[in-house]
């Protein structure tokens, strides 16, 4: 079984090719993604439930057979596990 890693904000699955975000010195974050974190810092100054708000949509889209509740549900058991958002 492969790892994968995760972003520490929204949750999604990055890899090196694709989604990593960015350091201050343009290196690469091994901890999140693109889109909530460039140039060392994050690109959105969020709740967690504003994020999982947010990640709703994408998560339904890429697993058609969640609904948005369940989806919502699902983020809100894995979100506080995430480094942004442990308490």
């Amino acid at each position: 079984m492969k790892y994968e890693k995760f972003c520490q904000s929204c949750g999604m699955p990055m890899s090196e090719e694709t989604v990593l975000g960015t350091e201050n010195d343009g290196g690469k974050s091994q901890t999140y993604c693109i889109y909530c974190y460039r140039n060392g810092a994050f690109t959105a100054d969020v709740t967690m439930d504003q994020m999982i708000d947010f990640c709703v949509p994408h998560m339904v889209q890429a697993n058609p057979q969640l609904t948005a509740q369940q989806a919502k549900e699902n983020m809100g058991r894995f979100f506080p596990t995430l480094k942004r958002w442990k308490a």
